[in-house]
């Protein structure tokens, strides 16, 4: 397939984009193209392309990791839909960082947590976890940003709720990882009482878990 062929391809309405992930993966001189795309000036391909990298960096994060500044670099993208894929890109390349990229930016990578975009801070939220779990060693440190999504500033209230649910679920994918339990429980028994039901369900739900673990 050609450049052509492949931008066209994505620029159409149906196309899925996890076949051409899968196409991808196997014939591996499509990716000069895709990584063309990210600055087409059609968004449609733009953004094709970049949801195909990010399904690509789940399937084989080794084929994009020579690419991983390029990706660390998308971070601070101006357009909001680049820099989230980019976010769970980076994330994926965690378990392939043999240059330990990875820990020399993860400051600024988990600066979005902070605020003031919920949406950002979530995928950084979703993404950290899977740092944390290829990384087991920053575990402590991912786990102590996370948890000052309790106090980020976001557009509203209503979104910081959506963020510390977001919060529960990454702890709980790596809480067996960190020596920090008891300050993630004592977060999530907050949030038992937190405004927003589906918050206030996962946190009831983690705190469950945790008792289950501990019967014998």
């Amino acid at each position: 397939m050609t450049k052509t062929e492949l931008w066209s391809r994505l620029a159409r309405k149906g196309t899925n984009p996890d076949k051409i992930a899968e196409l991808a993966v196997q014939q591996r001189t499509l990716l000069p193209a895709l990584l063309e795309g990210l600055e087409a000036a059609e968004a449609p391909v733009k953004f094709g392309c970049a949801k195909v990298l990010r399904l690509m960096s789940e399937k084989a994060p080794a084929i994009l990791y020579p690419h991983v500044d390029l990706f660390i670099g998308m971070l601070k993208a101006q357009n909001s839909f680049l820099c989230w894929d980019a976010i769970r890109i980076v994330a994926n390349l965690a378990a392939v960082d043999e240059w330990g990229r990875i820990e020399q930016i993860l400051d600024d990578y988990l600066d979005p947590i902070r605020g003031t975009v919920m949406i950002t801070a979530a995928n950084t939220i979703q993404g950290a976890a899977a740092i944390a779990l290829a990384k087991p060693a920053l575990a402590d440190k991912i786990a102590r940003a996370i948890l000052k999504v309790q106090w980020a500033k976001y557009q509203t209230d209503e979104c910081r709720n959506v963020a510390i649910g977001h919060a529960i679920e990454s702890l709980d994918r790596f809480f067996d990882r960190t020596s920090l339990q008891k300050e993630v429980l004592e977060f999530v028994r907050l949030q038992t009482g937190n405004p927003r039901n589906a918050t206030r369900k996962k946190a009831v739900e983690f705190l469950e878990k945790r008792d289950r673990k501990k019967k014998p």
